[in-house]
């Protein structure tokens, strides 16, 4: 297999706390810092989150506004996915990052339980942020901790709501959710192409010591990668990881083993159907 593997380095996420792993960045200047080294190691989209300066989560959207202009400045190409996820806000201040036009948002379509809350989705916010996205030209990643949010997507697809085709990310490992099992990853796989086509992207994300596992299982399945500090802290059970550039570096290592070339920044747009650099998302 030789078509090129996009690795996703999510940096920091609104869990993980530098009493967790020093290593985690918090600050903008640490995420720029932590970007631009896990940039230079591979990794071709950012998956971003922004913190408060006790490292609470926050949705602010002048602090997302800052760490795009980062990424943009140091690491020129690289694909800004910015979260829209609810741990770090509430209803419609979700989405008030995404007037900012990054090239990418993840959008959850369902709810579903997490280790000791329920998740929220409800369908009206997943339209309005869908509605979002499509003013600002952000391509959304969808992110599935359920079978029912992969046909979800597509019905969104199949009634306009969702930008070109869906770029689906498999999120197991999460208590309380989606298990990391063999069979049912097979068949999240074979879903996405029945729905949307054999050559449809697609993604996936373990969540702690499942996040190697799933690195592996994707890059032989033709699929795409996500690592980083925000879905696990450590290499191994005994080595905390240095830093998100290792663990992309530990990704590299997974591409080659299944002799996957890396996508660079470009490839990774063209493979996603997003605009090129510097093009204005307006046009």
């Amino acid at each position: 297999m030789s078509e090129p593997c996009i690795i996703c380095v999510a940096i920091t996420g609104s869990v993980a706390r530098k009493s967790d792993n020093p290593a985690v960045p918090i600050t903008v200047a640490e995420q720029v810092e932590s970007i631009h080294a896990s940039f230079e190691a591979g990794a071709a989209i950012a998956h971003c989150h922004v913190r408060n300066g006790d490292g609470s989560p926050s949705s602010d959207p002048e602090k997302f506004a800052a760490l795009k202009e980062g990424i943009e400045t140091h690491c020129p190409g690289m694909i800004v996915q910015l979260s829209t996820g609810g741990r770090s806000g509430a209803g419609r201040e979700r989405g008030g990052m995404l007037p900012l036009r990054p090239d990418m948002a993840s959008l959850s379509v369902g709810s579903n339980n997490f280790p000791t809350r329920v998740y929220e989705n409800p369908p009206d916010l997943v339209s309005w942020l869908a509605g979002e996205m499509r003013t600002y030209g952000v391509k959304p990643e969808i992110e599935a901790f359920d079978l029912s949010h992969i046909f979800r997507a597509k019905e969104m697809a199949e009634a306009g709501e969702l930008l070109g085709t869906p770029y689906v990310q498999f999120v197991m490992g999460v208590k309380n959710a989606m298990p990391v099992d063999r069979e049912v990853f097979d068949f999240y796989v074979h879903t996405v192409h029945r729905l949307f086509g054999d050559d449809a992207p697609w993604c996936a994300a373990g969540i702690g010591r499942h996040q190697i596992t799933l690195n592996e299982w994707a890059a032989a399945a033709g699929g795409h990668l996500r690592t980083g500090l925000e879905d696990n802290v450590r290499l191994d059970r005994h080595r905390l990881a240095p830093s998100n550039a290792a663990l992309v570096e530990r990704a590299v290592e997974v591409c080659a083993r299944h002799e996957r070339p890396v996508a660079t920044w470009r490839q990774a747009r063209a493979i996603l159907g997003l605009r090129e650099w510097g093009e204005d998302a307006e046009s």
